[in-house]
């Protein structure tokens, strides 16, 4: 058998078919993101069971609906940072299981506030996950394939807010509202023990972090034997920047653009995507279709997740900020050009609404994938989460930006022009990273423990 001298990580991992390991990294990441979606889509669904059992208004439940978003963000932007010093394994494990234990508390509460709280908490969990489910998956992918399997990942958002939907009707009726949010802290639970026990730390976190060689075998072992006794690893990375930790390489003067540039662009996919889910229907129904016309089309909307495969094999193979910033602009084009259809034709009213979803889920669900790309291994933890974070909130703005157009009397076409010129912008941000990409590449050596056969 060869045995090598030195083993360059990237190399390695791009000479090697995916292995059953790497295909089990990708389940488990994917069922991370799946009780995400199960999550979010659930909390809405118990929300009729609240209003009955605690006779509140729907109101006053306002906190309890978006005290998750915020705890999404606070999540994100803790565990960044937390995961480039101490590792993706050990953060992601701790905040599986602290989203599982705050969603059983949830279960318990006796009171809107109580609620509320667990909800919050139970953002953060799931806000520390996401990020690195996404930086573990990058790490142990082969570049040709990183963005499309970065990509399907995320498309099980969609499918566990389905699920949420389906298990929610079938359980409260039989078990109650409090059955679902049981459901939903045990499940992720199991999946931190599974991930603790199942999954190695990165290999290469443990590079850079020169951690032990045989530590660095052992996680390489899991995609190849070939890797024998090697003592010696290195590493091609982009490295214009001198700084160490998380937060000084995303704020460095090499990144700095790089990363206001893709919270941008984030922020205002998540402006378009909770403007229009939350807002749609009304609208349509607004100018003149019937409710339940106007909710099968802009159900249209989310199901358009599959493009982000499309787009991630087209990442893999061309420029990734190029692909989705067209993404992003034919997102926009297809909004507009729903602002000039209203109810003139439905036909081509869902044709449009069907185009828009699928460009913007696809630019959007890239995105982590693109930033993964973007940063070193010492700073991809952090530059991940923190856009994600930062960009929570443009769902939270663009939950309100509907409202405050509609309270300014805006015509139809008008608030769907509005609605188009973030992703005018997310274009605009994407190609003025691209204009800022590092380009110095640096080969960063293993600082291996003492070397033993």
């Amino acid at each position: 058998m060869h045995q090598y001298k030195v083993i360059d990580i990237e190399a390695f991992l791009n000479e090697h078919p995916l292995s059953w390991f790497q295909r089990m990294l990708f389940v488990l990441c994917f069922m991370i993101v799946l009780l995400d979606g199960f999550d979010t889509a659930a909390i809405g669904f118990i929300a009729p069971s609240l209003i009955r059992e605690w006779g509140v208004t729907r109101p006053e439940l306002g906190p309890v609906l978006t005290a998750a978003l915020f705890g999404l963000a606070a999540g994100a932007l803790i565990s960044g940072p937390l995961a480039d010093r101490f590792g993706r394994k050990s953060v992601l494990v701790g905040s599986v299981f602290a989203f599982g234990i705050a969603s059983l508390a949830s279960a318990s509460s006796a009171s809107l506030d109580q609620l509320t709280i667990f909800r919050f908490l139970t953002g953060v969990g799931l806000g520390a996950a996401m990020p690195n489910a996404v930086t573990l998956t990058s790490e142990f992918c082969p570049e040709r394939r990183r963005a499309i399997v970065t990509n399907a990942m995320f498309c099980g958002f969609p499918l566990g807010a389905a699920l949420g939907g389906f298990l929610a009707a079938w359980m409260i009726p039989q078990f109650g509202w409090r059955s679902v949010l049981l459901l939903g802290g045990v499940a992720p639970i199991v999946l931190a023990a599974v991930i603790a026990f199942a999954l190695p730390e990165s290999v290469r976190y443990l590079v850079v972090s020169g951690k032990s060689a045989e530590r660095i075998r052992a996680a390489l072992r899991r995609i190849s034997s070939a890797v024998g006794n090697t003592q010696s690893f290195v590493m091609t990375e982009k490295s214009s920047t001198a700084a160490q930790s998380g937060i000084g390489i995303v704020l460095s003067r090499s990144y700095v653009v790089g990363s206001v540039m893709l919270w941008l662009a984030y922020f205002m996919g998540l402006v378009i995507f909770y403007a229009l889910i939350n807002w749609m229907p009304l609208l349509f129904k607004e100018v003149g279709l019937d409710a339940q016309t106007a909710t099968l089309i802009a159900a249209l909307f989310p199901l358009g997740g599959f493009g982000a495969i499309v787009l991630g094999w087209l990442m893999d193979r061309f420029n990734g900020n190029r692909m989705i910033a067209l993404g992003y602009a034919l997102t926009a084009a297809s909004i507009y050009a729903i602002g000039l259809t209203a109810a003139s034709s439905v036909g081509r009213l869902m044709l449009l609404v069907f185009i828009a979803g699928v460009m913007m889920n696809a630019a959007q669900v890239s995105m982590p994938a693109l930033a993964a790309a973007f940063y070193p291994t010492r700073g991809r933890a952090t530059g991940v989460a923190w856009m994600l974070g930062i960009g929570r909130f443009g769902g939270i703005a663009g939950s309100f930006l509907v409202a405050e157009l509609s309270r300014r009397s805006l015509s139809f076409g008008a608030i769907f022009t509005v609605v188009a010129i973030p992703g005018v912008l997310a274009a605009v941000a994407l190609s003025i990273k691209q204009l800022a990409e590092p380009a110095l590449e640096s080969y960063v050596p293993a600082e291996s423990a003492p070397r033993t056969p």
